[in-house]
């Protein structure tokens, strides 16, 4: 270290404590790695525990010219919320913002003040008495996924009506043109003239209802409904680089520092009811999905697309991921589940022990277990290929119940369906959120036996009746398992694609890509870009607004890492 980095971090340590400071590449290898894929190194983590010393940090930041990567959960699936690599220009800090966990409800729970810890699940949790929704809920492939995180990355996620986390209510810092950080404030609440005002007030909560305006800017994505039913449009419904949706924190992929964001929430249906629909022709769950769009009075709720695949793989690689949410709940799952990657770095450092032998443990332990999923699934998954959870809710029940059953009346060798008693509706769900995490622990268990697993999430237009993808020969000969899931009615895919032994996943994903945009396809549909994929030209324009001398998270998108020294404009 210079002396410079030896004074920096005793400047962390002097506002934060000793304990609040990581150094060191044992000490920082859990945060400098992503959850799926991607590492690089970082000077410090550190974990301010308050607004305020998350601002002082960030001035620490600035003056010592450190490039600064932002980091709740670090559940992101493309690398965005981890440096890349080690060929950077300056030294990287990495500012965790956990602690920082305050939810506050506004106007009985109609809207809520996120800080940049707070969880989705600890919204679900504080809405639940005021019989209210949040605008996403725990998604289809982690837990402990931050609110602010799901804004900052344009996520979308399993709730039909409800399109992808999106305000233009935020709290944030910037570093402008001159090098200077700058604080604004635009939640639409009165809360004084400086940052150490603004956000000591926000924080304790000192301010009154006359300090907050109501007609001020969007807390949710409110056209998301009319776009999906334009069912004949040839654009997707949703993508990360959608320019109508890239708003400060909104899809800011970590190039401002998020202070806070303010949302919508949602009225709780009376009633749901699920229905289970298999088929073996994927035109018929077009039409269903086209029929329900343009014509129904009721949106879905929710309408959650597994192929059987993935629900085999899903069935013995995400066991044990089900039987936790059932049987111990969410509440200490992100812990247990943060506990067992540290475990992982420690225990993969051993020469002796096979890699990730806390994945090996936990899937013996669940083959102990009887059969967790419901006979009438089961029966589907032997009769049909292609699978559709369908939630309705109040008066779209009955509307889905006689559409469904005139539907498979006048063609009964098109499929068929049932009504899901309560325990086969959460059973259906829970499987289909155990099949992300399941895709990587089938390639991590087979490691030996095949090689890479490629992971794209991609939206289709609108009006693509076409939606199950025709592999070339020179692609499908390099894939042990193509394993689809996904948003059916939003045209959003999950496609996990783990490669034979030997294959060059770049060189496959680059066919992959090809493929995608001839198809008018675009990508990532719900993710941030990360380090993975390169944003397109509207999306760089946007993160160069936010950040004009690149010193937060830079190399997203693969753009250029270096300093931008924007002083002479």
């Amino acid at each position: 270290m210079t002396v410079s980095n030896y004074s920096l971090i005793n400047d962390f340590e002097v506002l934060l404590g000793k304990d609040k400071v990581a150094t060191g590449k044992r000490n920082t290898e859990h945060f400098v790695t992503g959850w799926r894929s991607g590492k690089g190194e970082a000077l410090a983590v550190v974990f301010p525990q308050t607004l305020l010393e998350f601002w002082q940090v960030l001035k620490l930041c600035v003056n010592a010219d450190c490039i600064m990567v932002m980091q709740a959960a670090n559940t992101g699936l493309t690398e965005g919320s981890t440096p890349s690599g080690s060929d950077y220009d300056r030294d990287v800090v990495v500012i965790n913002t956990l602690a920082m966990s305050k939810l506050i409800l506004l106007d009985e729970g109609k809207q809520v003040i996120s800080l940049p810890g707070t969880t989705l699940h600890t919204l679900e949790k504080a809405l639940k008495p005021l019989e209210r929704s949040p605008h996403s809920v725990i998604g289809s492939s982690c837990l402990g996924a931050s609110i602010v995180g799901g804004v900052a990355n344009n996520s979308g996620g399993t709730l039909v009506k409800r399109g992808p986390a999106y305000t233009e209510l935020s709290v944030y810092a910037w570093v402008n043109a001159k090098g200077e950080l700058k604080l604004v404030n635009h939640l639409g609440i009165e809360l004084g003239d400086t940052p150490e005002e603004i956000l000591t007030n926000l924080e304790n909560e000192i301010f009154n209802n006359t300090d907050i305006q109501y007609d001020t800017g969007k807390a949710s994505a409110t056209d998301y409904v009319d776009i999906l039913r334009d069912v004949n449009a040839n654009t997707p419904s949703r993508f990360n680089a959608d320019p109508n949706r890239l708003y400060e924190a909104s899809g800011c992929a970590g190039k401002i520092a998020v202070f806070a964001v303010r949302l919508d929430t949602f009225s709780k249906p009376k009633k749901e009811q699920s229905f289970y629909i298999g088929t073996n022709s994927p035109k018929t769950l077009a039409k269903i999905r086209k029929d329900i769009l343009s014509s129904f009075k009721a949106m879905p709720e929710v309408g959650e697309y597994m192929h059987r695949d993935i629900f085999d793989v899903a069935q013995d690689y995400g066991k044990d991921t089900f039987l936790s949410v059932k049987h111990l709940g969410t509440d200490q799952l992100p812990k247990m589940f943060a506990m067992k990657a540290k475990i992982d770095v420690v225990l993969n450092r051993v020469p002796f022990l096979p890699n990730y032998i806390t994945d090996r443990l936990m899937q013996g332990i669940a083959k102990l277990f009887p059969q967790h999923l419901p006979e009438r699934m089961l029966q589907f998954r032997h009769q049909f290929e292609h699978h559709l959870i369908l939630k309705m809710s109040d008066d779209g029940i009955e509307e889905a119940r006689t559409f469904l059953s005139q539907f498979f009346a006048e063609a009964p060798s098109s499929g068929s369906y049932f009504e899901c008693e309560p325990d086969e509706a959460e059973k259906a769900f829970l499987h289909r959120f155990a099949a992300a995490g399941a895709a990587i622990r089938y390639q991590t268990l087979n490691e030996n036996k095949v090689g890479d697993i490629l992971a794209l999430d991609i939206a289709l237009r609108r009006n693509d009746a076409d939606w199950v993808e025709q592999l070339p020969e020179d692609i499908n000969r390099d894939i042990d398992k193509r394993l689809y899931y996904g948003h059916f009615f939003c045209h959003v895919f999950h496609q996990d694609y783990v490669l034979k032994k030997g294959v060059d996943a770049m060189a496959v994903k680059k066919k992959m890509l090809t493929l995608l945009d001839n198809r008018g396809a675009k990508y990532p549909a719900e993710h941030n870009v990360g380090h993975v994929y390169q944003a397109e030209p509207a999306l760089q324009n946007f993160y160069r607004q936010l950040d004009p001398t690149n010193s937060f998270n830079p190399g997203v998108g693969k753009m250029e890492k270096h300093k931008r020294n924007c002083a002479c404009c």
